[in-house]
């Protein structure tokens, strides 16, 4: 089986599960990007208002949900778990400018009407980059923003990967338990290189850390743009 394919598995077993225990999906009222409430919300996105945004691996939709209730965004939420789809549906299927879509991230890309915005809290290191960059590179309006927050350092220490290889990580589960999943966990360098082979340029990478004392654990935030006509990428910044 691929690591896409564990992928799926485990995300459809994790939403079984939190059905099973009838698990309350809160609203947000800020973006969590890493694993902490630290770091910037949904500001970066830009303005949205009346924007055709996507939200890749959506998950239950509340980061989604948030942005067309409090920001007037107009929110396609992909997730290709069909039990995470189901909490969604149930949370907030009448919510005005959202359209949760249960689909496979990239088949849903390489056909949906071009985008202002795309965002992932998490979701692109459970899909192949190979697979996944090109077609939201296609998905991207020029001139358009793209944002997402991937593992760097897991719980045990260990760093990112230079080559471009899922490797397995732990998925806990409330109440005890835990599945496999299969991750691209990337180097930032990685990470922009293989951004710009298709045309986005990083504009910014932020480190997210856990903080002091709660372990190693440390994602990093991409801030990108699709590269216009006449566009001469600048040096990345990143921030500690």
């Amino acid at each position: 089986m691929n690591a896409e394919s564990v992928n799926s598995d485990a995300w459809t077993a994790y939403g079984a599960h939190h059905l099973a225990r009838g698990t309350e999906t809160p609203d947000v009222d800020r973006f969590t990007w890493g694993f902490r409430p630290t770091g910037p919300g949904a500001e970066i996105l830009g303005d949205v208002c009346g924007r055709r945004v996507l939200d890749l691996g959506s998950g239950t939709g509340r980061y989604a949900a948030h942005l067309a209730r409090e920001h007037g965004a107009l929110v396609d939420a992909v997730d290709a778990s069909a039990t995470q789809h189901e909490r969604a549906r149930a949370r907030y299927g009448r919510q005005p400018g959202l359209n949760l879509i249960l689909a496979d991230a990239v088949e849903h890309l390489r056909t949906a009407e071009p985008y202002d915005v795309i965002y992932s809290v998490h979701g692109f290191a459970y899909i192949n980059p190979r697979r996944l960059l090109p077609a939201v590179a296609t998905a991207l309006r020029p001139g358009g923003r793209l944002v997402f927050s991937v593992l760097h350092t897991d719980s045990d220490g260990h760093g990112p990967s230079t080559t471009v290889t899922a490797r397995p990580e732990t998925l806990p589960l409330a109440g005890g338990g835990r599945l496999t999943v299969r991750m691209w966990v990337l180097t930032s360098e990685l990470w922009e290189s293989l951004l710009a082979e298709h045309g986005p340029v990083t504009d910014q990478v932020d480190a997210l850390d856990a903080p002091e004392g709660d372990g190693p654990v440390s994602c990093r935030l991409f801030q990108v743009r699709h590269r216009t006509a006449g566009h001469q990428p600048q040096p990345m910044e990143f921030r500690e």
